[in-house]
């Protein structure tokens, strides 16, 4: 029987706040140093620009971290790889790990997703469709109906399509992937 290979996944490292940017860098290092590049891949720091008002009444950028004291990491954890990370300096353990060398729980794929697209790490999904426009529906519950865009969600990838059922108008949350402009 083969064993499964672990697959690459985020996971949540939790930091001294303040230090992310110094774990971020020495994290690098040791991956480098330690030939680990086969095992971890992207160190992120989630951030975006903010701007705010300075006494004088003038705006000025400013780069906020959305979640001071974690760094997240795309990595397969073996032995080896957990071990790495672990024992850099500055971090303070894995999130969803108690502790006493329990591997750490990946972040499901619907709560990392987001955090990378406002990061600009992932490409939010597009597609050129408006209110109102017909579609067709390609896949899932509703396949081969037409219906008219009701709402576009960018943020999540959806659209509410107005499915034509039974002689009313049934609103259908779809991904862009579901659908066909017509």
């Amino acid at each position: 029987m083969s064993e499964q290979l672990p697959e690459k996944r985020w996971y949540v490292v939790q930091t001294y706040s303040g230090l992310e940017n110094s774990v971020k860098m020495n994290l690098e290092r040791r991956i480098e140093s330690m030939q680990m590049e086969d095992k971890i891949f992207q160190v992120i720091i989630p951030e975006e620009v903010r701007l705010e008002k300075k006494n004088d009444g003038s705006l000025k950028e400013k780069i906020v971290k959305l979640y001071p004291g974690y760094v997240f990491i795309e990595m397969i954890v073996t032995d080896n790889s957990w071990f790495v990370v672990r024992n850099t300096p500055g971090v303070t353990g894995f999130l969803g790990s108690s502790g006493g060398g329990t591997k750490p729980i990946p972040l499901p794929p619907q709560e990392i997703e987001p955090i990378l697209k406002k990061a600009g790490v992932m490409e939010a999904p597009s597609i050129d469709v408006s209110v109102g426009q017909k579609v067709r529906v390609v896949s899932g519950p509703f396949v081969n109906q037409t219906g008219v865009v009701d709402a576009v969600d960018y943020e999540k990838g959806e659209v509410r399509v107005l499915v034509e059922m039974f002689g009313r108008s049934t609103p259908a949350d779809l991904k862009f992937d579901q659908i066909d402009p017509q």
